[in-house]
């Protein structure tokens, strides 16, 4: 009588006698598996930035706080200037509203498919670190109210420039970015002639002081600041539209499943 078959060889060998052995995997399975990983990533950068795009509009506490300052002929930048009495309110606020940006666009880039997405979720980043250095050096003064405060105070002016120019170089990632019709970002282009351009518009408005010339310039930098505040609000909706339960998601499993089934 032959000896049973117990050893592991021959377990091994009657495993692999029950199925294929190196069946390929379903298409997109491996993409699937990787972007699984992110998702936690996606949804919570998309919820700071949702944040983020109303904290940043935190000039709107005007309206409810005596601050002795008119919208219209002031920088926003006035309201946490060393000497205003609401400094201390809104200065927090401001480094909230840079914390969040900075949180969420670190989170987004964790997400990121592609070179330029990720360069303007770096430039984001940026954007935060710059409005927080914009806090620490504040205004001296309120020029809008205070005879003989100068507009142009070099450290803040500077800050104030890093934080334009690393919103608007993140724009113009983003916008490349979406021009892959495939690429979550893609539901940015129905908006980009028009938020980044008008936020565009609005800041160079807001130069008069500057140049000795001061009036109505506190009305397009509110509008600019509503302008940001709808663009994080946009990279939000994409970010959570990729997110578990969301439509982008959703059309991505289905197709991919779709794939996957036909290749089966």
């Amino acid at each position: 009588m032959s000896p049973e078959p117990t050893s592991s060889v021959y377990r091994q060998a009657a495993v692999a006698s029950d199925g294929p052995r190196g069946a390929p995997p379903p298409a997109g399975a491996r993409d699937r598996r990787r972007a699984a990983r992110f998702r936690p990533g996606r949804r919570s950068a998309g919820l700071l930035l949702a944040t983020a795009a109303v904290v940043y509009n935190d000039w709107l506490l005007e309206f409810w706080l005596p601050t002795g300052l008119d919208p219209r002929h002031s920088y926003v930048s006035e309201l946490f200037a060393a000497d205003q009495p609401f400094r201390v309110t809104f200065a927090i606020v401001e480094l909230l509203a840079a914390v969040l940006v900075a949180g969420g666009a670190l989170l987004a880039r964790s997400a990121a498919d592609d070179p330029w997405s990720r360069a303007g979720c770096r430039c984001l980043a940026a954007f935060g670190a710059a409005s927080v250095a914009d806090v620490v050096v504040p205004m001296r003064c309120a020029p809008s109210v205070e005879a003989g405060c100068e507009a142009v105070n070099p450290w803040h002016t500077t800050t104030s420039a890093l934080v334009h120019a690393a919103l608007f170089i993140s724009m113009a990632l983003f916008a490349v970015a979406a021009r892959d019709g495939r690429s979550r970002w893609s539901a940015l282009r129905r908006w980009i002639p028009w938020v980044p351009a008008g936020a565009l518009v609005a800041a160079v408005s807001t130069v008069g002081p500057l140049f000795g010339h001061p009036g109505w310039h506190g009305v397009p930098q509110r509008a600019h600041l509503v302008l940001a505040g709808m663009w994080f609000a946009l990279l939000a909706t994409a970010l959570l539209r990729a997110a578990p339960g969301g439509r982008g998601e959703a059309q991505t499993s289905s197709s991919g499943t779709a794939a996957g089934t036909s290749h089966s």
